[in-house]
């Protein structure tokens, strides 16, 4: 592995990061994994992502606190808004204001730092919640900011955000972990897990993945009521 092929990837603990870690681990880039404590009501995910981050080979993992939590607005930072346990229509109340952005922009920050330009992320278009920070044009245009805003960019390095789930349906990125040896038993995917970490199995999220196991065919080895 080259050490100059390096990859900031976004790691949230869940299904979809824990694969794009793995195919950027293929791809031969050194993973530097980024996880949020953005006062989420799910922080087990952060306890699955040091477990993800440390299975899945990552060079180094590191957590940045964000106390974007207060400008609510989003069912996972504010307890005042229950999370749904059936599907609802337009985008959902679990949306986080900006969440993707802010992400990104850390991302951003960190790579330019450390020489690396390529940033990961598992946003998915065909099997997702709704959320506009997960369309293709929008990473389009990050890409674009990224390229604009930026030392390196304007000294000619170039920054590519990196979304390889982007057109795949969950069964088809469950069926490509596998097939990378990826862990799933060590995921959180659950936006209102109990204590003992145990998924509802209700929320979107749980519906989304029970959905892409079921067609995938393979049990979902994760803990689950």
């Amino acid at each position: 592995m080259a050490d100059d092929k390096k990859a900031v990837v976004l790691l949230s603990g869940g299904l979809d990061s824990a694969t794009i870690l793995a195919l950027a681990r293929k791809e031969g880039f050194q993973c530097h994994a980024l996880s949020f404590d953005y006062g989420q009501r799910h922080k087990g995910e952060l306890k699955a992502a040091a477990a993800v981050a440390a299975a899945g080979g990552a060079h180094e993992h590191r957590v940045a606190t964000l106390g974007v939590g207060f400008i609510g607005g989003s069912a996972l930072t504010d307890l005042g808004l229950s999370v749904p346990q059936a599907p609802t229509t337009g985008i959902p109340v679990t949306y986080v204001p900006a969440r993707n952005t802010v992400f990104l922009a850390v991302a951003l920050g960190w790579a330019e730092v450390l020489g690396a330009h390529d940033l990961f992320i598992g946003v998915n278009a065909v099997d997702y919640s709704g959320y506009p920070d997960c369309r293709p044009e929008y990473l389009a245009a990050f890409e674009t900011l990224a390229n604009l805003a930026t030392k390196a960019g304007v000294e000619g390095g170039r920054f590519h955000i990196r979304a390889p789930l982007l057109h795949l349906t969950k069964a088809e990125i469950i069926r490509a972990g596998l097939g990378l040896g990826v862990d799933y038993g060590l995921t959180l995917s659950c936006y209102a897990p109990n204590d003992a970490g145990q998924a509802c199995g209700a929320c979107d999220a749980c519906r989304l993945r029970a959905k892409g196991f079921a067609e995938a065919g393979v049990p979902d080895p994760a803990i689950a009521i």
